[in-house]
């Protein structure tokens, strides 16, 4: 599966065999196995050792990432190192300001980086980390974000609004994936559903999750709809070139080229 058509990236703690195992029966298009946040200080080492071996015994078709610890900290240079031998499709840097940081990582690990944009200085970089070498996909950290921008926890997300814009505008210009951050309450999943469709109308491919229970949520409001999915198909069909009429409506190639876009989409995902 190409990134861009994910629509379920699902962080699991590194450190937790039996939440691995789990993956392997989810229907998430991708694995980001959590080296950072999700794993104490003490069990970093454990927990890289443990996703070297389960990445070795592999995830079916699932994408696979790890994210590892930032520049600075302790277990950064050993963890760039045991990327570059493990079987990972890419690492997921946090806190990613400079395209330098991602440049640095992918010198090292040899595998595709995705940049978290979590601060502000993160994304008023998110132009040239897009465009840097060895960035692959963007990840909206919506939380740390919301923290730098000095936002109330209960706020929403209109204050981040402008600056997710950025970050998808980025992507785009830089012809990368781009990806919506995690939705942290567990129990609401109507809550989830509704900002997965307003990051979906801002743009973004698919939607970072941090809890099995999320992954029908997302596949189902990224994934190609129904409807859709055969109004793309009728109008592949129809279409002989230039301008014309279809369906009450004026089309034209970038039309067809959309439509066959979302094809390809659903084919990826089987839908």
């Amino acid at each position: 599966m190409l990134l861009r058509h994910a629509r379920s990236l699902l962080f699991l703690p590194a450190s937790n065999a039996r939440a691995i195992a789990k993956a392997r029966t989810l229907p998430c298009d991708m694995v980001i196995l959590d080296l950072e946040d999700a794993v104490p200080d003490d069990a970093k080492e454990a927990a890289r050792a443990g996703a070297v071996a389960a990445l070795a015994e592999g995830f079916g078709a699932r994408l696979t990432g790890v994210r590892i610890n930032v520049e600075g900290t302790p277990w950064h240079g050993a963890e760039m190192v045991a990327m570059k031998a493990a079987a990972v499709d890419y690492v997921v840097l946090p806190k990613v300001e400079s395209a330098k940081q991602v440049r640095d990582v992918f010198s090292v690990a040899q595998k595709p980086v995705i940049a978290m944009i979590e601060s502000a200085k993160g994304v008023l970089a998110a132009p040239g980390i897009a465009a840097g070498e060895g960035c692959a996909a963007l990840f909206m950290g919506v939380n740390d974000l919301r923290r730098d921008l000095g936002i109330p926890a209960g706020a929403g997300r209109e204050g981040l609004s402008h600056a997710m814009q950025a970050v998808v505008l980025a992507a785009r210009a830089a012809g990368i994936a781009v990806f919506d951050g995690v939705y942290n309450r567990l129990d609401d999943l109507d809550g989830l559903a509704a900002e997965c469709v307003a990051g979906h109308r801002q743009g973004f491919d698919g939607k970072t999750l941090i809890h099995p229970a999320q992954v029908a949520v997302a596949n189902g409001v990224f994934g190609p709809d129904a409807q859709a999915l055969a109004d793309a198909r009728r109008l592949i069909e129809a279409a002989t070139g230039g301008a014309e009429r279809f369906e009450g409506r004026m089309i034209e190639s970038m039309h067809v080229e959309e439509a066959r876009a979302l094809v390809a989409r659903a084919d990826a995902v089987g839908a």
